[in-house]
């Protein structure tokens, strides 16, 4: 299905209509076991839930498909194909290069649970090139890149990035969570794999958590495969179903989102309660032209940092209406929240501590003039 457009992969690609029944969405197969024909006769290659489900299959499949990819596997959460990621790639001695911005759950597994086993890490941004082969080593097995990063959506360079990696004989993964597979396909760029927190944008109704990770790499797809089996991050078939179901639309929504996000990113410029409007989509942005390159649109995130500091931003917090205060993002509905006490609180007195002024907005798909008007209030 790779030469169809994106919109009729993410509704068709991983499964067709049931031949039994015809039904034309995957049914959620809740079952933990599965009868076998004979000692090893697997009917559908399925014989426990935890090693293969006929839910999560699809999942699978259509992750590959929508990211041009070979190989998807699912997982119960993004931490948990996160960690899957680093335990097949990383062994004691070895060094990663991660963003100096990097999302503060991926930040404290590696610096607090991976640095025990004798993982070494260099923070870097990965907005300059130069910057990142310098914090290379011997010993640099894996370089992580976030594009847009969290929460400061600052921007990599995919392509140049993975050359610089693969030259130094680095694998490269890059999380596409802020961008979705619809606005950003990193593997057509150089990229080893690609990582996911379904729980957002693909998802894209904030009632289901998982993660994903899809490559072209046989080798580290049956690295994942084992970890995922022997491990058992795996998520169950609700999830998987809720899941699927959420990318049939995420071409639409991701149109919505970023229409909405330009909106707000207008009436938060020069508004004089603002300091500084953080997004790809401007041209003031330091890596605008590269995001203008790599990307279809910019996205629904926006971040601003605000006049007044910490208090400020706390109060633009809670005064707003329709945007609720909450962690998470890629939601149909708008979230606002402080990163520094939210989900960043874990970069606290690190080189990776976010400012205290900063509110990050996922911008959702409700009705533009209605979230503007919320700012407004908020801001008043």
């Amino acid at each position: 299905m790779s030469e169809q457009g994106f919109s009729t992969r993410a509704i068709h690609a991983g499964y067709e209509p049931d031949p039994q029944t015809g039904a034309v969405n995957v049914p959620i197969y809740a079952s933990s076991t599965f009868a076998q024909d004979g000692v090893g006769g697997m009917r559908g290659g399925f014989e426990y839930a935890r090693t293969g489900n006929p839910t999560r299959r699809p999942l699978e499949a259509n992750l590959a498909a929508i990211e041009g990819g070979t190989f998807g596997r699912a997982f119960s959460s993004g931490m948990a194909a996160t960690d899957c990621l680093l335990r097949s790639v990383l062994r004691p001695g070895d060094h990663l290069v991660i963003p100096n911005d990097a999302y503060g759950g991926t930040f404290r597994l590696i610096d607090k649970v991976f640095t025990q086993w004798g993982i070494e890490h260099t923070p870097a941004p990965m907005g300059d090139v130069a910057a990142v082969r310098a914090a290379i080593r011997p010993n640099t097995r894996l370089v992580w890149v976030e594009t847009p990063t969290n929460p400061l959506l600052n921007i990599g360079d995919i392509e140049a990035l993975s050359a610089m990696a693969h030259e130094s004989g680095a694998r490269i993964v890059v999380d596409n969570t802020f961008a979705s597979p619809y606005l950003q396909q990193p593997l057509s760029l150089g990229a080893d794999v690609v990582l996911h927190s379904t729980t957002k944008y693909l998802g894209g109704h904030s009632d289901v958590v998982g993660g994903a990770l899809v490559t072209n790499d046989e080798e580290l797809d049956t690295a994942f495969a084992f970890l995922q089996n022997g491990a058992g991050a795996v998520p169950g078939p609700f999830d998987a179903y809720l899941t699927m179901r959420g990318i049939k639309t995420l071409a639409l929504r991701m149109e919505r989102h970023s229409d909405n996000a330009e909106k707000v990113v207008d009436l938060l410029t020069g508004h004089p309660a603002v300091e500084r409007v953080i997004y790809p989509g401007l041209a003031s942005h330091p890596g605008h032209a590269v995001a203008a390159r790599q990307m279809r649109r910019f996205g629904g995130m926006v971040s601003v940092r605000l006049k007044g500091g910490k208090q400020a931003a706390l109060d633009f917090c809670s005064r707003t209406r329709i945007f609720t205060l909450a962690e998470s993002l890629g939601g149909v509905e708008s979230l606002i929240e402080h990163p520094g006490a939210m989900t960043h609180a874990s970069t606290a007195g690190s080189e990776l501590e976010v400012p205290e002024d900063l509110v990050r907005l996922s911008v959702g798909i409700e009705d533009a003039a209605d979230l503007l008007a919320d700012i407004e209030q908020a801001l008043g």
